[in-house]
């Protein structure tokens, strides 16, 4: 079973999800990286893939990404450093990443690489659906891939059944139609949206990610979903400190504030 699938068999709330940067701080650090947010508790990690031009995300992570393919990294060598982890790392890994990156490795190549690295699903912002189900979709499940698709607050009824029925794993939950930035808290425009999807009662569970940066935003995003994803706070925080395990035990310290 695919361990994105075990995971919310075994825990269907309370998930915490943790998105970094491959190559950032350091282009040796992704496995180390990894080791320590397993070490710390986390459920679930994203593994960003860079690129030169990530339209979703702010400027923390646009900076991290820069960074990492200032220092040489790239998809190929990422997979290269991957191949490495499974000995070690037994939690539930998603690679991140632009529609062109994986498109110019090639994407059936990219499945057999991720596959053969343990790599348990992939989010690819910028894949429209409907050109996913009919080109994507059924290489992905080949390889046993999970590809996890986003809504946002914008996003109609009709579409996310339709997300809801054709995808596996869970479904990212976009807090915002912004870009990707730590908040202090949640409007209760935002709050209705999630309740909204909450009541839904979809087939998938839901992750919620844009935002979650402290306690009152962590709360919110585990009230109406299985859990919540933190990208940027972490990102900016690995910059900041001298190891991952440091930044893992501030960003703990942070969502308990």
């Amino acid at each position: 079973m695919n361990r994105i699938n075990q995971l919310f068999q075994e825990k269907q709330s309370g998930i915490l999800s943790i998105y970094f940067c491959a190559g950032d701080p350091t282009p040796d650090s992704t496995l180390p990286t990894l080791q320590a947010l397993q070490a710390a508790g986390i459920d679930l990690v994203e593994i960003g893939v860079p690129f030169s031009d990530p339209m979703a995300d702010g400027p923390t992570i646009q900076s991290a990404s820069t960074r990492s393919l200032r220092g040489g990294m790239n998809l190929r060598k990422l997979f290269d450093q991957l191949r490495h982890v499974r000995p070690t790392i037994h939690i539930p890994l998603i690679l991140m990443g632009y529609l062109n990156v994986f498109y110019q490795y090639g994407f059936e190549h990219f499945c057999q690489s991720c596959q053969e690295c343990g790599i348990d699903g992939a989010i690819i912002p910028d894949l429209p659906f409907d050109v996913y189900l009919k080109d994507y979709k059924p290489i992905a499940d080949r390889y046993g891939l999970n590809i996890i698709m986003l809504i946002t607050p914008e996003t109609e009824e009709e579409r996310i059944r339709l997300i809801d029925r054709h995808t596996n794993g869970f479904i990212y939950e976009v807090s915002t139609n912004a870009t990707t930035g730590a908040q202090q808290s949640y409007d209760e425009q935002t709050l209705a949206y999630f309740k909204r999807i909450h009541d839904m009662q979809l087939r998938n569970p839901t992750l919620i990610g844009f935002g979650v940066s402290n306690r009152a935003t962590l709360q919110a995003a585990q009230r109406y979903a299985a859990g919540a994803i933190v990208g940027s706070k972490f990102v900016k925080l690995a910059e900041q400190v001298s190891s991952p395990e440091q930044a893992i035990a501030h960003l703990l310290e942070e969502l308990k504030k």
